[in-house]
């Protein structure tokens, strides 16, 4: 079942997170650039802050009480320049995380979180949904673009104390009606 993640969720969250995230990282990313990046953005407490924030939705995969997978989105202007040009101007929602825990690849889960991600941001009024992928990430490169991605642009990520290649994807929403 997908379904919008609750306050009490945020533990569920940072614990999914730390067994998910590392496997999105590139080849060379050191243990403590990405012991870091959980701390400052995938911690209890930021998941916490997530979901208090009425501008970010995140859909979680919950079987039976365990979360399997979550997809975190943010409705608001992006800041960074190299997205904003590439956006061209027309509102966009980020899918800033898009995470399934590996016992379920390749039975369909991250697909059926990306269609309600990009339901719930078509019903948010967004043009397109925006995304930050690493460019060595080829697996998540390719899930993006069999879900209808296209490139548009690159940006830099923080990784920890590293800096990283980003290519930014995007989905053009269909009108609502």
């Amino acid at each position: 079942m997908i379904r919008k993640a609750a306050a009490g969720d945020a533990a569920a969250l940072a614990d999914l997170a730390a067994a998910t995230f590392p496997l999105a990282c590139p080849p060379g990313a050191s243990p403590e650039d990405i012991r870091l990046h959980l701390k400052r953005t995938l911690s209890k407490d930021r998941f916490a802050e997530y979901l208090a924030d009425s501008k970010i939705a995140i859909l979680v995969l919950d079987e039976d009480g365990r979360l399997d997978g979550y997809t975190l989105l943010v409705d608001r202007q992006p800041t960074d320049p190299d997205v904003l040009r590439a956006l061209d101007g027309h509102r966009s929602v980020e899918l800033s995380k898009c995470y399934v825990h590996p016992d379920h690849h390749g039975r369909g889960a991250a697909a059926m979180l990306m269609r309600a991600s990009l339901d719930w941001a078509a019903h948010q009024g967004a043009a397109s949904v925006w995304l930050g992928v690493n460019s060595e990430n080829a697996k998540a490169i390719r899930f993006y673009e069999k879900s209808g991605f296209t490139r548009i642009g690159a940006k830099s990520f923080t990784l920890g104390d590293s800096v990283e290649s980003d290519f930014i994807l995007e989905y053009p929403l269909p009108p609502l009606g």
